[in-house]
């Protein structure tokens, strides 16, 4: 059965709560770090972390008057502080509140992300261990190759989330970083132990070099790497989109009891699932331009990047979270169909055999060349014959393409009967599976 995805958990990391408690996280977080350095004194230190709070009503009203948001969230939590208000947003610019608290919320929402792909994969190599012999045709370019397995799809697959994974673990670090450095990053008004002590506390590094804000290059390698593994995600789903057509129907999504695929026509059962995930991989990929766009500020900074942050930042990790979470309910109930594989790895009459004669031939003396022309020669007959309505298999279970090479009186000086017939065994291209296996699933 397809789960029920619930956004709340993902979703709830950037909510305006969310953000204003990130901010108040921060600056307790710089309160305490004032503490630790003697600056501000116990008592009051402990009155703020205790008692400091905000009502974004509140925020909303004096933002309407200040037109500055940090203004206002400060002005509010000062108010539900005594004498000790004094020492709240000492020595900082809004962008090391900001900037240090969307760190943290980045931080979260990409382990979220990490925990999903870490579930992808699992469903991946569950059904690659299910598939691994399955046999199937592969193809390039739309059209029919050799013979492959399933398994391997899916080990495929496994191995490039696997340099997701790895990509994203190297992005956390990148982008867990934050900064109380001041006006201009110089820290002229405070130690840079403040920034240390803050970051520790907020479980990020302090960044070893800041100005006004955070670097944009930090967002935009979280926006491309996600833009990467939305990629991939399209790249699952739009096999499944393949393999679902009517004339292959090698797998289909899960279809539920009940559920109606066309208003029009009732024998429809589309791929809803991996087009939607097709469309939200675009989306993904879009926010990776504003996020490089955003690189180049003027000088110490100005706030171009601020307007998209506010909504690419969260629309990224949410889809993201989504999509993941779809992509895997997909893998997990996809409907395989052993049976129409085979039918259609057989469906070319052996032309999945020709390079396995071809490589028989030179080593009887044969020319590279001449052996080309008699394989191809052979195969373009198969293909007319199709055309003209000949079986792909004989009643005796016989391929075309077999049957014509055996008739071919210049292959027949060259190789046997028996060398020919051994050339269509299906377990001479299964029989490196395992040892793939080994290398992908270790």
């Amino acid at each position: 059965m397809i789960e029920r995805y619930s956004r709340e958990e993902m979703s709830s990391k950037w909510t305006m709560q969310a953000k204003y408690q990130a901010w108040l996280d921060v600056e307790k977080a710089v309160v305490k770090a004032w503490n630790r350095l003697g600056l501000i004194p116990d008592e009051d230190a402990d009155n703020i972390v205790k008692n400091a709070d905000f009502d974004i009503a509140r925020i909303d009203e004096i933002e309407a008057v200040t037109r500055h948001d940090l203004i206002a969230f400060t002005t509010s939590v000062s108010e539900t502080l005594g004498d000790e208000s004094r020492w709240f947003h000492y020595g900082m610019t809004s962008s090391d509140t900001i900037d240090t608290a969307v760190a943290v919320q980045m931080k979260d929402s990409l382990l979220l992300v990490i925990e999903d792909v870490k579930m992808i994969m699992e469903s991946i190599k569950k059904r690659a261990y299910e598939q691994k012999m399955t046999l199937m045709v592969g193809r390039s370019h739309g059209i029919h190759g050799e013979p492959i397995t399933f398994g391997l799809v899916l080990a495929v697959w496994y191995d490039e989330m696997a340099r997701h994974l790895e990509n994203l673990e190297q992005t956390l670090d990148v982008i867990s970083v934050g900064q109380v450095s001041g006006a201009m990053g110089n820290f002229a008004h405070a130690p840079l132990e403040l920034e240390e002590y803050t970051c520790e506390e907020l479980g990020l590094k302090a960044a070893p070099a800041s100005n006004q804000v955070i670097q944009r290059d930090r967002y935009a390698r979280l926006a491309t790497t996600l833009a990467l593994m939305a990629s991939t995600i399209e790249k699952f789903a739009v096999q499944v989109r393949h393999w679902q057509r009517t004339e292959v129907y090698e797998c289909e999504e899960f279809f539920a009891k009940g559920q109606k695929g066309s208003s029009a026509m009732p024998h429809k059962r589309n791929p809803i699932l991996t087009e939607n995930i097709t469309g939200l991989a675009r989306m993904i990929r879009a926010y990776a331009i504003p996020a490089m766009e955003n690189v180049s500020l003027w000088h110490e900074r100005d706030i171009s990047h601020s307007s998209t942050e506010r909504f690419w930042l969260p629309d990224s990790f949410i889809t993201t979270d989504f999509m993941l979470h779809r992509m895997n309910n997909v893998i997990a109930n996809l409907v395989v169909y052993p049976e129409n594989m085979m039918k259609n790895l057989n469906l070319t009459g052996g032309l999945v055999f020709s390079q396995r004669v071809l490589l028989e031939l030179p080593k009887q003396g044969v020319s590279r060349e001449d052996a080309y022309r008699i394989v191809q020669r052979n195969a373009m007959q198969v293909w007319e014959g199709l055309q003209q309505g000949k079986p792909a298999v004989n009643e005796a279970g016989e391929s075309l393409y077999l049957e014509y090479l055996l008739g071919d009186d210049e292959l027949r000086k060259s190789l046997s009967e028996e060398t020919i017939r051994d050339c269509f065994d299906y377990g001479y291209y299964t029989k490196n599976v395992d040892k793939i296996f080994e290398r992908v699933f270790k």
